[in-house]
């Protein structure tokens, strides 16, 4: 083992480093004033002029991009293990994976119009999405089932001729919300009577077919996330070509398998960086106020947090890179318990790390001047969104006791849950 990062990553992170000391962090609290002013006039969900103007300056500094391997229309991108540190240092900003055309549901979205879609789709949809002109969204959840079970699913792909019908109600839909997004990726039902696992498919619908309509934003811990959002979407009757399915019908667990590896991935590398962030913040206050007499960094119940926070990180970081380079050499499938075990590791310990950081702020640490409660609001909210915990321990635990069974060791099945 090579506990090391290659010469080519060492390289691509000081660029990065340096383009978020240059341009990101000191534009981090304008991106916010520009949201609140937008939303002070009466439309929170207008794209950032800030965002806008840092892209075309990462696209020249060849930090575009870095997520998707293996692509001859990305030629750029890194594999899951190179691009783990750079996921990292962009999760320390909310924004940051944006500017570098690499945040979700548009990662996950490209990687499956790249690997599953027709050239047509591509050319139509995965060519603006590279560029970054365009945005996207991924409809999976649905507010009457418990979609934590994929097989719930509701929705339903009917063929009807040369095309498609599509009727059902989505949530948490996220990204519907930004004004650029121009096309979801739906998963629905094609046929209820089918083995469990052949009922679903997964089919390219644009954003502005007839039908669909956007009902409302939903909010996190009474965060909004514009513009981006989290959308619940009704599709009523919406008509595509039959060519918009992907892979045929019933293919839809095998995509979701194959798309929710490496896009899980991600956020798992963005949460160690949201930790570490948060670790640092931390420290800077624990050294610069005094209580009862002495700095607050002196008393003993913080040198425990810190010590705990940095063996955390550490910890979840080296199992993130150990799944990111299961994903790269073995797949996805062999990879499967460690992708389940950092999706558990990685928003737990930063939950934790951000919560004695909030603690050591005060009153401070849940307000809005420091990026503390909204990180927690997000990494929360990622133990949900990136399927329940309780999911991923289930199939862990499934695939553990496998192995130690003496007859011919069952298939595990592993949780499809909400894509992101």
């Amino acid at each position: 083992m090579h506990f090391e990062y290659s010469d080519k990553v060492k390289a691509l992170q000081a660029r990065l480093l340096q383009f978020m000391d240059e341009h990101v962090y000191p534009n981090e609290q304008r991106f916010f004033e520009e949201v609140a002013a937008h939303r002070a006039q009466g439309n929170a969900w207008i794209p950032t002029k800030i965002v806008e103007e840092l892209k075309p300056l990462a696209r020249k500094a060849g930090l575009w991009n870095l997520f998707i391997p293996n692509s001859k229309r990305a030629p750029e991108g890194l594999t899951n293990l190179e691009y783990a540190p750079m996921c990292e240092i962009m999760g320390r900003v909310p924004f940051a994976a944006e500017v570098f055309n690499c945040s979700a549901p548009d990662t996950g979205n490209m990687e499956t119009f790249e690997r599953y879609a027709s050239e047509s789709l591509k050319d139509q949809w995965l060519e603006p999405l590279l560029r970054g002109e365009i945005r996207s969204a991924f409809l999976m959840t649905e507010p009457e089932v418990a979609s934590s079970d994929a097989t719930n699913i509701q929705c339903r792909i009917e063929r009807d001729g040369d095309h498609y019908v599509i009727n059902g109600r989505k949530w948490w839909s996220s990204g519907a919300g930004d004004p650029r997004c121009a096309v979801y990726i739906v998963m629905g039902k094609t046929d209820p009577e089918a083995p469990r696992h052949s009922q679903q498919s997964m089919i390219v619908v644009p954003a502005n077919a007839p039908g669909i309509t956007v009902v409302r934003p939903l909010s996190v811990f009474g965060y909004d996330d514009a513009p981006h959002g989290h959308m619940e979407v009704i599709l009523k009757n919406v008509r595509v070509p039959a060519g918009n399915i992907l892979l045929g019908e019933g293919r839809g667990f095998e995509i979701a398998q194959g798309r929710l590896g490496p896009g899980r991935i991600h956020h798992c590398m963005r949460s160690i960086g949201v930790a570490e962030r948060a670790l640092e913040l931390m420290c800077r206050r624990l050294n610069s106020r005094v209580a009862f007499g002495k700095p607050i960094s002196a008393q003993s119940v913080w040198h425990e947090r810190i010590a705990e926070a940095r063996i955390m990180i550490e910890q979840a970081r080296l199992l993130t890179l150990k799944a990111a380079y299961m994903m790269d050499t073995v797949g996805n499938k062999i990879a499967r318990s460690e992708i389940a075990m950092i999706k558990v590791v990685a928003p737990n310990i930063a939950c934790t790390i951000i919560d004695w950081a909030i603690q050591a702020h005060g009153a401070g640490g849940v307000s809005g001047d420091f990026p503390l409660a909204y990180a927690y609001a997000h990494q929360r909210t990622l133990r949900l969104a990136d399927g329940p915990d309780e999911v991923h321990r289930n199939a862990i635990a499934k695939l553990e006791l496998a192995r130690h069974i003496a007859s011919a060791p069952q298939e595990v099945e592993m949780p499809i849950t909400r894509g992101s």
